[in-house]
C-alpha cells in the first residue's frame, strides 16, 4: 500500500488551523460573493461553497500532475538516487511544515513569494467572474483561488514528484485538498468566524507536531515512493 495517499489526506485535515489562519478570511470573503438571495437558501449556499472548493482541489491536482511528471521523468532516466533524494526531501519538508504550523519555525512567507508572479496574472481573471452568481462561475473562481500563493501547498507539492508520475502526483495533491475541505467549507458557512480559533496555541501545537511526526513516519516506509505511474 502506498502510505503517501492517506497521509496526504490526513495532513490536509491536520493543517486545518494553518488553513484557517491563512485562508479563513478568504474563505469568509468567498462566502459573501454569491448574491444575497442565494446565501439565504442553505442548500444552495452549500452548493456554492462545494463548487468553490472543488475548483480549488482541481487546481491542486493539476499542479500535482505537473510536479509528478518530474518524478516520472527521473524514474525514466534510471537515476534512482535522485528519485530517492526527492522522497527524503518531501519527508523533511513535511517535518518543517509541521514545525511551522506549531510555531517553532518561521511562517512560510518566503516560499509564497515564488508564486507571486503567476498570481498577479491570474487574480484579474477572478475579478472578471464577479458577480459569482452561478455554480460554474463559483467552480472557476475556486480554480483560480487554488493558485493563490500558499507556502503549505507549495511545500506539499515537493512530495508530488516522489509519487512517480503525473496521475499519482495529481491524486496525491487532490487528497490533500480534500482533507482541507471540512474546515474551509465550515469556515465559509460561518463567514470566516472560525478564524479566531486559529490563534489558540495548544490546538496549533498539536496539529503541527502531528504533521511533523507524519513526515518522520514516511521515512520508515519504502513504499512511499511507489505511486500510480502515469
Amino acid at each position: 500500500m502506498n502510505t503517501a495517499y492517506p497521509l496526504a489526506f490526513v495532513i490536509g485535515l491536520l493543517s486545518a488551523l494553518h488553513c484557517i489562519g491563512m485562508c479563513g478570511g478568504i474563505a469568509g470573503a468567498l462566502s459573501l460573493l454569491p448574491p444575497a438571495e442565494k446565501r439565504v437558501a442553505w442548500p444552495e449556499f452549500l452548493g456554492f461553497l462545494l463548487a468553490f472548493n472543488s475548483g480549488r482541489v482541481l487546481s491542486y491536482a493539476l499542479a500535482g500532475a505537473l510536479f509528478g511528471s518530474l518524478g516520472g521523468a527521473l524514474l525514466g532516466t534510471g537515476h534512482l538516487w535522485l528519485y530517492e533524494g526527492l522522497r527524503w526531501l518531501a519527508a523533511l519538508v513535511m517535518v518543517g511544515v509541521g514545525l511551522s504550523i506549531a510555531g517553532w519555525l518561521p511562517r512560510l512567507d518566503g516560499i509564497e513569494r515564488l508564486g507571486a508572479p503567476l498570481w498577479r496574472r491570474l487574480e484579474p481573471l477572478g475579478r472578471r467572474l464577479l458577480p459569482v452568481d452561478s455554480l460554474p462561475k463559483a467552480a472557476l473562481y475556486g480554480a483560480i483561488w487554488g493558485w493563490l500563493p500558499c507556502g503549505l501547498v507549495y511545500t506539499l507539492l515537493l512530495g508530488a514528484p516522489a509519487q512517480g508520475g503525473p496521475l499519482a502526483g495529481a491524486l496525491y495533491m487532490a487528497l490533500f485538498g480534500l482533507g482541507t475541505w471540512p474546515v474551509l467549507i465550515a469556515t465559509g458557512l460561518f463567514a470566516g468566524r472560525l478564524h479566531r480559533f486559529a490563534g489558540q496555541g495548544l490546538p496549533r501545537l498539536l496539529a503541527g507536531l502531528s504533521v511533523a511526526g507524519l513526515g518522520l513516519f514516511t521515512l520508515t516506509f519504502q513504499d512511499y515512493n511507489i505511486g500510480v505511474n502515469g
